[in-house]
């Protein structure tokens, strides 16, 4: 079955383990809103060691990966003679774990995009320089050429490939988390969010998919969906113990890594149902994101699909306890959320 197929509900907590249960959740950079360079170890050459200073959020694995000329060959020249991948993580100001935060050093940005970067990289015969920024200042990045590619759980999504191109490598599922003592679900049915006040990531895919339910809402004559946004990680949860949230939308690894986390305290929380990123119809998929007409969409995917032919792949998504995300096989800008109607 292909991976754009209709998309079907699973298990959120994905075997995560009980070093992760017991991980701290790193606070990252406290920036106010640009970017920094922080610091990306780089292994010895051939060798890549993924979950390096998780705080417990991975297994640590050293995985074995070679330059293949055959791809890094296809590299736009000017990234092939500066001998360096420039790679944004857009997880600033609080971080993302297990996506992509700072480690326990409190310098290396870690996680488990920032890992997969640094495996593409080493297919390629490049160097990774990894730039955390803002959210929305890692679009700005790959806009303005300071960036080569977005590797922070960015959705595929017809709008977006207006601007960019994409190297497919991971499902994308979303998920509502609410408190454990909640009786709400979600269950697949927007309508069930009528009257409800939930947060959302501002300029995400999962906030355009909340707001398109909540004009449907609107036009049904429904209780109002109420959608209410927060600066970090850390007010939201205050908000969501508080009461004054219903619920938290966004991507289902962190939700389910804050969940086992939050297992057995006063702040426990529990996954509330799932939907796909790309829409009721479609598989949503999480990609490498270039800027349109860059020409890196190719090699990254060809460099995707070597580390999957390798196992390598696998072992990077066994580490982070990611495995149900798999995908068979990194494509070029497949289809992704439709422009209108999830």
């Amino acid at each position: 079955m292909p991976e754009h197929t209709r998309f079907s509900r699973r298990s959120l907590l994905r075997g995560i383990t009980a070093a992760t249960v017991a991980a701290t959740l790193t606070t990252g950079l406290a920036a106010c809103g640009g970017d920094t360079e922080a610091a990306t170890r780089t292994d010895a050459a051939g060798t890549v060691t993924v979950g390096r200073l998780a705080n417990g959020a991975a297994e640590e694995t050293e995985i074995k990966v070679s330059e293949v000329k055959s791809i890094s060959a296809k590299l736009p020249a000017a990234i092939r003679k500066r001998g360096k991948l420039v790679i944004g993580s857009g997880t600033l100001p609080s971080g993302s774990p297990p996506l992509g935060f700072i480690g326990s050093d409190q310098k290396t940005v870690t996680g488990s995009e920032p890992d997969l970067a640094r495996l593409v990289a080493a297919v390629l015969g490049l160097e990774p320089e990894i730039r955390q920024s803002t959210w929305e200042n890692l679009f700005i990045g790959i806009d303005s050429g300071k960036v080569d590619v977005g590797f922070s759980n960015i959705t595929d999504t017809e709008e977006r490939k207006q601007k960019y191109e994409f190297a497919s490598y991971r499902r994308d599922d979303l998920a509502f988390e609410t408190r454990k003592d909640s009786d709400w679900d979600f269950d697949g049915n927007y309508e069930n969010l009528a009257g409800k006040t939930v947060t959302v990531g501002n300029g995400t895919n999962q906030e355009k998919i909340l707001l398109e339910w909540k004009a449907k809402l609107a036009e049904k004559g429904e209780k109002p969906l109420t959608v209410k946004y927060f600066q970090e990680s850390n007010s939201i949860y205050l908000a969501l113990d508080s009461g004054k949230i219903d619920a938290y939308f966004g991507p289902s690894p962190n939700l389910a890594y804050h969940a086992a986390k939050t297992a057995g305290t006063p702040q426990a929380t529990r996954i509330a149902g799932q939907f796909s990123g790309a829409g009721a119809t479609l598989q949503g998929l999480i990609a490498a994101t270039a800027k349109k007409g860059s020409g890196l969409a190719e090699p990254l995917a060809e460099a995707i699909n070597h580390l999957i032919e390798n196992g390598q792949y696998a072992e990077w998504l066994k580490s982070w306890n990611l495995s149900d995300e798999a995908v068979r096989k990194s494509e070029v800008n497949p289809p992704g959320l439709p422009l209108t109607d999830s």
